[in-house]
């Protein structure tokens, strides 16, 4: 792969099957409704290639037999694939690269644009050729459009093409191979028929969710088109007549459109509708390129050389999948963003390193999804009730309708056995959910969805966790048993009969931390609306009393001198990590190694990414230090070095948050060692570091995370106390980066750093000044001023 010298586009050289699937990853376009990969379109779902479009939150719940059991599972759809164009020589072959020659072949991802571009030059033989030359647009302007042009130019002859384009509703969810044992035939009733001369349409529903999908497509070329309609396909039919040298062009424009959209009577009216008045090819660029312009004014980030070149990568995926069409939708953050099926599709805890960026630039999407956890609030609160808590229980997966959509049973690709899946019990998503509406509220200044939704939300997590701790005489402590962090690898103790761990450390902190926000904002809630918050949600005064002391009392576990991941850890038995290393290389999944020989990660002090320092990423080191402090605990340089340092050797890296936390940890802690890990979360996806998931859809909050280690972690920008906090730490692998941020109101407050400077320059407003806080220092700046500032060594 290489990049332009602009920084602005991707290039992929040479056909490569194996390759395929992970550059149709890669190369994905979408535009917050919905994404397709990018495949090319003459390729059927195979090996190597897997064309796949879903549209945002359009689920379905099928269920399947495994291992002996019945399993239910919601999928993210794979709803009919709008992209098939293929074409031939008359009277000759369909030509695809996989069984006609290639003589050159060329992919082009143009980031500014959000367009695909895609050359081929097919060897017909006898000194002939066809030169293929496509651009594709998921249009950003009207997001229930998109285009395919297609130019084709005969070499060294003359002749007729044939050219047949579809809408395919025959496809199926078959992109994960740990998951082809289970149902992913969602499609059903599909149907297909003509409307315009040259617009054929498709519909069809999804199997038990019963979302309607309409779509149409315009087949647009200089010669005569004929629909031949065949469910579950709407097939269309051109014969080109090519002059040697001479470009003949089709443009294929599509409309898509389901029973979940707004303001319309019936999807399939709506997308033939739409195609039939949607602009030519040239009208639909001007108004996607005008879009594109709009969001990377608002996006902008700055950072040199290649670092900067793959940041803007994962910049245009993030808006590609949350862009302000997404602020209208009920949907949530797909942690693999809408490139594949990996993960079902579905919401974790993955916008705990999404919202931070899209706070400080598009806060109505941030606010928008939030509403999607807020939609599903009384749904989490039936969760707590069925396990005899009270509160909000969220779900550590999330779909359609806020229920628990954690499989039971997960595949182990390298042993063959389905085994029991005890991921449900990470609770601590609920406190990234209070985590982000927080940040939300201090970076936008919405104090109304604060005192509302947001307020509704916060006090029902920290419900459900004061009533989740149980006093422990002995300790004199309060305890949350039966949980699992977010290291996935230790689910329960050595050889227990129950899963769940008791007092993992970021669990317990965090709750603690969700606890005294929830009581800091029952404090500062003005009437009205505190006393009808309390009139319809609660606490009375003996709830807060609990709330008091269990945010004062919750147990951390130290061993050695260090933050125990939970308690107990430090009884586990050390591994033999350079054994591991000379017999596997690559031990990232070091669970499912071991689970193949036999054995369990429980019985280690081994993780699979960062849980104790995820306190370091959430948290500044002040804003940590006092929450221990709240605690009645010291937590001094000395003990929070010593708890780097131990997890910094025990962590297999097995998933691609923990570069990004180590990282963001190391840069504060162990600079010199920082920039290996930001690298290795830089390179996550492009270099696909954890082998073939990348081609099940990229890691979304991997990609956001490290746009926001730009934006907050190495500036150490906070907001909190209506105050931008800084506390920049040089990188000399990244000495300089400029960036723009939205805050409480002021649009485009530029911040740059270079050689030990800091400039600081605030729009002209309306808008109040804003307070700077940095370690050594407090600044007031007006509108349309600009502060220069020398940072201390």
């Amino acid at each position: 792969m290489t990049s332009t010298e602009s920084g602005w586009s991707w290039e992929y050289q040479g056909y490569r099957p194996a390759d395929e699937r992970l550059r149709e990853s890669l190369c994905t376009l979408g535009n917050g409704y919905f994404a397709t990969r990018g495949a090319l379109p003459e390729c059927t779902a195979d090996e190597s290639h897997y064309p796949g479009t879903y549209v945002a939150g359009c689920y379905d719940r099928l269920t399947s037999e495994v291992a002996g059991r019945r399993v239910s599972n919601e999928d993210m759809v794979n709803v009919p694939n709008w992209l098939p164009l293929r074409f031939r020589p008359e009277g000759g072959t369909w030509l695809h690269p996989d069984t006609a020659p290639v003589l050159d072949h060329e992919l082009r991802l143009v980031l500014c644009s959000g367009l695909l571009e895609r050359r081929t030059r097919y060897d017909l033989g006898a000194g002939r050729s066809l030169l293929v030359h496509q651009l594709r647009l998921v249009h950003m302007a009207d997001p229930h459009l998109a285009a395919l042009r297609t130019e084709f130019t005969a070499e060294g002859w003359s002749g007729t093409l044939e050219v047949e384009s579809a809408l395919d509703g025959g496809v199926t969810n078959a992109g994960v191979a740990r998951y082809r044992d289970l149902e992913g035939r969602h499609l059903t009733h599909a149907h297909s028929g003509t409307d315009t001369p040259g617009t054929v349409w498709l519909r069809c529903r999804t199997r038990t969710s019963d979302i309607r999908i309409g779509t149409a497509a315009r087949l647009t070329a200089a010669a005569p088109v004929e629909a031949r309609p065949a469910n579950p396909r709407a097939v269309q039919l051109a014969r080109l007549e090519l002059a040697e040298g001479v470009v003949a062009t089709v443009d294929k424009t599509i409309a898509l459109h389901t029973s979940r959209d707004p303001a319309i009577s019936d999807p399939l009216h709506a997308a033939v509708a739409r195609v039939r008045h949607a602009p030519d090819w040239e009208g639909l660029l001007e108004t996607h390129l005008t879009a594109w312009d709009q969001l990377w004014r608002r996006a902008d980030l700055e950072v040199p050389g290649e670092s900067g070149r793959i940041l803007r990568l994962h910049l245009f995926h993030v808006l590609q999948t949350l862009s302000p069409h997404t602020a209208d939708l009920d949907v949530g953050v797909p942690a693999r963003g809408l490139h594949g099926e990996a993960y079902r599709g579905h919401v974790f805890w993955d916008e705990l390193f999404v919202l931070p960026y899209l706070n400080l630039h598009f806060p109505e999407v941030s606010r928008g999804l939030l509403h999607y956890r807020h939609r599903r609030l009384e749904q989490a609160c039936a969760n707590a009730r069925a396990v005899g808590r009270r509160g909000a229980m969220y779900p550590w997966q999330s779909g359609s309708d806020g229920r628990e959509e954690t499989q039971e049973l997960h595949l182990n690709p390298r042993s063959g056995r389905w085994l029991p899946d005890h991921s449900r019990l990470q609770h601590h998503v609920g406190s990234a959910v209070a985590y982000n509406v927080w940040q939300y509220c201090q970076a936008s200044g919405d104090t109304e969805f604060l005192h509302t939704k947001g307020a509704e939300m916060l006090l029902q997590i920290a419900r459900f966790w004061a009533d989740s701790a149980q006093w422990d005489p002995v300790l004199e402590r309060h305890r949350i048993k039966g949980v699992v962090g977010p290291d996935e690898y230790h689910d329960a103790y050595p050889d227990a009969d129950e899963p769940g761990l008791d007092d993992n450390a970021y669990t317990n902190v965090t709750a603690a931390w969700v606890l005294a926000r929830a009581l800091e904002l029952l404090d500062t809630l003005p009437e009205p609306r505190r006393r009808e918050l309390l009139e319809r949600t609660g606490p009375d005064d003996a709830e807060r009393e609990r709330w008091e002391e269990v945010s004062r009392t919750l147990h951390v576990p130290f061993h050695r001198g260090v933050i125990s991941q939970f308690e107990g850890y430090g009884d586990l038995a050390e591994l033999d990590w350079d054994g591991y290393r000379d017999r596997y290389g690559d031990i990232r999944r070091l669970d499912r190694i071991l689970e193949a020989e036999g054995d369990t990660p429980n019985r280690y002090q081994a993780s699979k990414q960062a849980d104790v320092l995820m306190l370091g990423y959430l948290f500044s080191p002040a804003e940590l230090r006092a929450l221990f402090a709240r605690l009645g605990l010291s937590l001094d340089d000395r003990t929070w070095q010593r708890t780097v340092d131990h997890y910094l050797h025990r962590t297999s890296h097995g998933s691609t948050l923990s570069g990004l936390v180590h990282g963001w940890v190391l840069a504060r802690a162990r600079r010199a060692e920082a920039w290996k890990y930001c690298q290795e979360a830089l390179q996550g996806d492009i270099a696909d570091i954890q082998g073939g998931t990348t081609a099940e859809g990229i890691h979304l909050g991997a990609m956001a995370g490290t746009l926001d280690l730009v934006q907050r972690g190495l500036p150490g920008l906070e907001t909190r106390d209506d105050a931008l906090w800084l506390d920049p730490v040089p990188l000399p692998e990244l000495s300089s980066y400029d960036f723009s941020v939205r805050y409480q109101g002021h649009w485009g407050v530029r911040l740059h750093l270079a050689s030990g400077l800091l400039e600081i320059a605030v729009p002209d407003s309306d808008a109040p000044p804003i307070d700077l806080r940095l370690p050594d220092r407090a600044v007031s700046l007006a509108p349309g001023e600009t502060a220069r500032l020398v940072l201390r060594g």
